[in-house]
Protein backbone atom coordinates (compact mmCIF):
# COMPACT_ATOMS: atom_id res chain seq x y z
CA UNK A 1 0.00 0.00 0.00
CA UNK A 2 1.36 3.12 -1.03
CA UNK A 3 1.58 6.48 1.26
CA UNK A 4 -1.23 8.16 -0.89
CA UNK A 5 -3.02 5.12 -0.34
CA UNK A 6 -2.74 4.83 3.54
CA UNK A 7 -3.28 8.75 3.48
CA UNK A 8 -6.91 7.90 2.13
CA UNK A 9 -7.37 5.05 3.97
CA UNK A 10 -6.92 6.92 7.24
CA UNK A 11 -9.33 9.48 6.41
CA UNK A 12 -12.07 7.24 5.62
CA UNK A 13 -11.81 5.42 8.90
CA UNK A 14 -11.28 9.11 10.55
CA UNK A 15 -14.75 9.94 8.64
CA UNK A 16 -16.61 6.91 9.51
CA UNK A 17 -15.62 7.53 13.53
CA UNK A 18 -16.19 11.87 13.51
CA UNK A 19 -19.34 11.82 14.42
CA UNK A 20 -19.36 8.06 15.81
CA UNK A 21 -21.08 7.21 19.41
CA UNK A 22 -20.83 3.65 19.67
CA UNK A 23 -17.62 2.22 18.24
CA UNK A 24 -16.84 -1.58 18.42
CA UNK A 25 -13.61 -3.51 16.96
CA UNK A 26 -13.95 -7.17 16.71
CA UNK A 27 -11.90 -9.90 15.36
CA UNK A 28 -13.60 -11.56 13.22
CA UNK A 29 -10.72 -13.99 12.01
CA UNK A 30 -11.74 -18.10 11.83
CA UNK A 31 -14.87 -17.18 10.57
CA UNK A 32 -15.41 -18.79 6.77
CA UNK A 33 -16.86 -17.18 3.66
CA UNK A 34 -20.42 -17.39 4.26
CA UNK A 35 -20.26 -16.72 7.98
CA UNK A 36 -18.72 -13.98 7.20
CA UNK A 37 -20.62 -12.81 4.45
CA UNK A 38 -23.84 -13.54 6.70
CA UNK A 39 -22.42 -11.41 9.15
CA UNK A 40 -21.97 -8.63 7.02
CA UNK A 41 -25.72 -9.00 6.15
CA UNK A 42 -27.01 -9.03 9.41
CA UNK A 43 -25.09 -6.00 10.27
CA UNK A 44 -26.43 -3.83 7.30
CA UNK A 45 -29.81 -5.48 8.47
CA UNK A 46 -29.06 -3.61 11.86
CA UNK A 47 -27.85 -0.84 10.27
CA UNK A 48 -24.02 -1.09 11.31
CA UNK A 49 -21.34 0.10 9.30
CA UNK A 50 -19.11 -2.58 9.38
CA UNK A 51 -15.22 -1.79 8.07
CA UNK A 52 -12.01 -4.42 8.09
CA UNK A 53 -9.44 -2.24 9.36
CA UNK A 54 -4.87 -2.40 9.43
CA UNK A 55 -4.50 -1.32 13.23
CA UNK A 56 -1.73 1.23 12.48
CA UNK A 57 -4.15 2.66 10.39
CA UNK A 58 -6.97 2.58 12.77
CA UNK A 59 -5.00 4.22 15.50
CA UNK A 60 -3.70 7.12 13.34
CA UNK A 61 -6.91 7.63 12.38
CA UNK A 62 -8.28 7.33 15.91
CA UNK A 63 -5.22 9.54 16.86
CA UNK A 64 -6.27 12.70 14.24
CA UNK A 65 -10.00 13.03 16.22
CA UNK A 66 -9.16 15.79 19.07
CA UNK A 67 -12.94 15.24 20.74
CA UNK A 68 -11.52 11.72 21.99
CA UNK A 69 -9.02 10.34 23.63
CA UNK A 70 -8.96 6.64 22.39
CA UNK A 71 -5.80 5.50 23.55
CA UNK A 72 -7.34 3.08 26.16
CA UNK A 73 -8.46 0.70 23.11
CA UNK A 74 -4.96 0.70 21.31
CA UNK A 75 -3.52 -1.92 23.15
CA UNK A 76 -6.22 -4.25 21.65
CA UNK A 77 -4.97 -3.99 18.51
CA UNK A 78 -3.47 -6.61 17.34
CA UNK A 79 -4.19 -9.76 14.74
CA UNK A 80 -7.06 -8.63 12.52
CA UNK A 81 -9.49 -5.50 13.49
CA UNK A 82 -13.00 -5.17 12.22
CA UNK A 83 -14.22 -1.54 12.67
CA UNK A 84 -18.07 -1.59 13.71
CA UNK A 85 -19.82 1.32 13.70
CA UNK A 86 -23.93 2.09 14.84
CA UNK A 87 -26.41 4.24 16.20
CA UNK A 88 -27.50 1.48 18.88
CA UNK A 89 -25.57 1.15 21.63
CA UNK A 90 -25.90 -2.60 21.83
CA UNK A 91 -26.23 -3.32 18.39
CA UNK A 92 -22.87 -4.90 17.66
CA UNK A 93 -22.62 -6.32 21.03
CA UNK A 94 -25.86 -8.19 20.33
CA UNK A 95 -24.58 -9.40 16.58
CA UNK A 96 -21.58 -10.59 18.01
CA UNK A 97 -23.25 -12.61 20.70
CA UNK A 98 -25.97 -13.78 18.64
CA UNK A 99 -23.17 -15.56 16.37
CA UNK A 100 -21.19 -16.81 19.30
CA UNK A 101 -24.15 -19.15 19.87
CA UNK A 102 -22.50 -21.13 17.33
CA UNK A 103 -19.19 -20.92 16.99
CA UNK A 104 -16.50 -19.02 19.31
CA UNK A 105 -15.84 -15.74 16.69
CA UNK A 106 -16.33 -12.96 16.80
CA UNK A 107 -14.16 -12.34 19.45
CA UNK A 108 -15.01 -8.44 20.69
CA UNK A 109 -11.67 -6.41 21.18
CA UNK A 110 -12.95 -3.25 22.23
CA UNK A 111 -15.82 -0.63 22.58
CA UNK A 112 -16.27 2.57 23.12
CA UNK A 113 -19.57 3.68 23.86
CA UNK A 114 -21.48 6.13 26.07
CA UNK A 115 -18.29 7.90 26.56
CA UNK A 116 -17.19 4.60 28.51
CA UNK A 117 -13.85 2.57 27.51
CA UNK A 118 -14.58 -1.33 27.24
CA UNK A 119 -11.50 -3.17 26.42
CA UNK A 120 -11.81 -6.79 26.07
CA UNK A 121 -14.59 -9.77 25.26
CA UNK A 122 -15.20 -10.35 28.61
CA UNK A 123 -17.03 -7.47 28.43
CA UNK A 124 -19.56 -9.06 25.99
CA UNK A 125 -22.32 -9.56 28.28
CA UNK A 126 -22.51 -6.12 29.88
CA UNK A 127 -22.63 -4.66 26.49
CA UNK A 128 -25.72 -6.66 25.35
CA UNK A 129 -27.30 -5.86 28.35
CA UNK A 130 -27.12 -2.53 28.28
CA UNK A 131 -30.32 -0.68 27.16
CA UNK A 132 -30.53 1.17 23.67
CA UNK A 133 -32.12 4.98 23.85
CA UNK A 134 -35.28 3.90 22.34
CA UNK A 135 -35.48 0.91 24.65
CA UNK A 136 -35.32 3.35 27.87
CA UNK A 137 -37.66 5.23 26.29
CA UNK A 138 -40.87 2.59 25.56
CA UNK A 139 -39.75 1.31 29.65
CA UNK A 140 -39.86 4.77 31.11
CA UNK A 141 -43.33 5.17 28.93
CA UNK A 142 -45.07 1.81 30.27
CA UNK A 143 -43.86 2.91 33.60
CA UNK A 144 -45.68 6.21 32.94
CA UNK A 145 -48.75 4.78 31.49
CA UNK A 146 -49.10 1.96 34.02
CA UNK A 147 -50.89 3.69 37.17
CA UNK A 148 -53.29 4.62 34.38
CA UNK A 149 -53.98 1.80 32.39
CA UNK A 150 -54.62 0.53 36.10
CA UNK A 151 -57.19 2.99 36.94
CA UNK A 152 -58.98 2.98 33.64
CA UNK A 153 -59.06 -0.96 34.16
CA UNK A 154 -60.76 -0.69 37.59
CA UNK A 155 -63.65 1.96 36.37
CA UNK A 156 -64.19 -0.51 33.71
CA UNK A 157 -64.68 -3.34 35.25
CA UNK A 158 -66.74 -2.41 38.55
CA UNK A 159 -70.66 -3.16 38.52
CA UNK A 160 -72.65 -0.38 37.64
CA UNK A 161 -74.76 0.82 40.56
CA UNK A 162 -72.98 -0.66 43.10
CA UNK A 163 -70.66 1.71 45.39
CA UNK A 164 -67.53 0.42 46.33
CA UNK A 165 -65.81 0.56 49.57
CA UNK A 166 -62.08 1.63 50.12
CA UNK A 167 -61.32 -2.12 50.02
CA UNK A 168 -62.72 -2.50 46.67
CA UNK A 169 -65.91 -5.04 48.55
CA UNK A 170 -69.26 -4.08 47.14
CA UNK A 171 -70.95 -3.55 50.62
CA UNK A 172 -73.77 -5.92 51.78
CA UNK A 173 -77.61 -4.38 51.47
CA UNK A 174 -79.48 -3.91 54.47
CA UNK A 175 -81.97 -6.66 54.94
CA UNK A 176 -85.49 -5.50 53.78
CA UNK A 177 -87.84 -5.65 56.64
CA UNK A 178 -90.88 -7.99 56.57
CA UNK A 179 -93.97 -6.04 57.01
CA UNK A 180 -96.60 -7.67 59.36
CA UNK A 181 -98.78 -7.22 56.30
CA UNK A 182 -97.25 -10.65 54.37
Amino acid sequence: MTKEEKVVVIQEIKDLLQDAKNIYVADLQGLNASQTSYFRRQAFKGNIKVKVVKNTLLQKAMEQISEVDYSEMYTSFKGNSTLMVSESVNGPAKLIYAFRKSSDKPVLKSAYLQETFYVGDDHLDTLVSIKSKDEMIGEIIGLLQSPIRRLLSALENREEGKPETRDGEVPLEPAKENSAAE
